[in-house]
């Protein structure tokens, strides 16, 4: 048997049975009873003049399989059945939420899917096939699609879940930089999962209803279906329990700095008039008391130090220091809290 061109990327003969038979694609689709699937690259150009030369394939179905910017849909088209889905990216080193997309049109036994990318779920429906363990309809062969992708999100989602808690564990410990950039990379990685699972399970609930499906087949995709609108909202609570811990982070480092700038204007508060003091005894002007007096320096030290204590003391009666007195000088000292409110609320 000839060998098909790179961009066929399946041509299988289904017999009904759950088996299927490689054949090979020529210019023409072979006459057929029994469902014929064949998977294209969409990308090459030789697929789509394929398709175009279909006469089984109206023209707008194949605009519709190899249009390169997709979002998950199912309607009626050229009297069949479009479906645009989308699959987890879970090959090494890349990024789950990098989406896969996938094009099907499914009429009568003839089913058509495009896409630029494998998916583990084509390639598992197809080595079930050919050991003669797989779908025995085009209808089936859907609903095993929708039920691979809905099961290989529900690892992706657990892990994003995953990720969330351990952020959380780490803001117990210790809330730095660096968990700011994680949580971060798991709300982007959660409204990039969003933005195609919210559509596919419009999809799947189109898909329920369509009278092409068998009813065993549409339970199937209902069951899909159900997990997918779970998996949405786990996907929703996982990505707001992020954004709660990045404003928490937000308070936390606030709070350090606040904590910091206050120990700096206690500091800059004892200092300034010492300054002021030793600045002015400093000047090399005639008339400055204590010139001539060998213990001045000594009755100076003294001096600031009298000043020192008066103004620890001063500021330990404000309550300039402790947990509680720190929060109400800053909210007082700028208007937000009187003194006798502070004191109403501190017993």
């Amino acid at each position: 048997m000839a060998e098909n061109p790179p961009w066929a990327r399946l041509a299988l003969q289904l017999d009904g049975a759950g088996g299927a038979e490689p054949f090979t694609l020529g210019e023409r689709l072979p006459e057929r009873r029994e469902p014929v699937w064949v998977h294209l690259d969409y990308t090459a150009d030789d697929a789509y003049q394929w398709l175009l030369a279909q006469p089984s394939i109206p023209d707008a179905v194949a605009e519709a399989l190899v249009t390169p910017d997709t979002r998950p849909r199912a309607a009626e088209v050229g009297g069949g059945l479009l479906v645009y889905l989308r699959g987890v990216n879970l090959y090494p080193d890349a990024r789950p939420e990098d989406m896969i997309a996938i094009r099907l049109w499914l009429k009568d036994n003839l089913i058509i899917s495009t896409q630029k990318r494998q998916l583990f779920t084509v390639n598992e429906i197809s080595d079930n096939l050919l050991k003669g363990e797989g779908p025995a309809s085009g209808s089936e062969l859907l609903a095993w699609l929708v039920d691979g992708l809905t099961w290989r999100m529900e690892d992706v989602i657990e892990r994003l879940e995953d990720l969330v808690g351990q952020c959380s564990d780490a803001l117990e410990h210790s809330p730095d930089r660096a968990l700011t950039h994680a949580i971060s990379g798991v709300r982007r990685r959660a409204i990039a999962l969003r933005r195609y699972l919210a559509p596919q399970r419009e999809a799947i609930s189109r898909l329920q209803g369509d009278a092409r499906l068998d009813r065993d087949d549409a339970e199937m995709v209902r069951e899909a279906g159900d997990r997918l609108t779970r998996l949405v909202e786990d996907l929703d609570a996982a990505r707001d329990q992020a954004t709660l811990l990045q404003e928490e982070v937000f308070s936390v480092q606030n709070e350090a700095i606040n904590d910091r700038m206050y120990l700096l204007a206690i500091i800059s508060a004892i200092f300034l008039p010492l300054g002021f003091l030793t600045g002015l005894f400093g000047i090399n002007i005639g008339g400055m008391p204590g010139v001539e007096d060998p213990n001045a320096f000594w009755w100076f030290l003294g001096f600031l130090g009298v000043i020192s204590v008066f103004l620890l003391l001063w500021m330990v009666r404000q309550r300039w220091f402790g947990d509680r007195a720190s929060k109400a000088v800053r909210l007082g000292r700028l208007g937000v809290l009187t003194r006798t409110s502070w004191l109403l609320r501190k017993k």
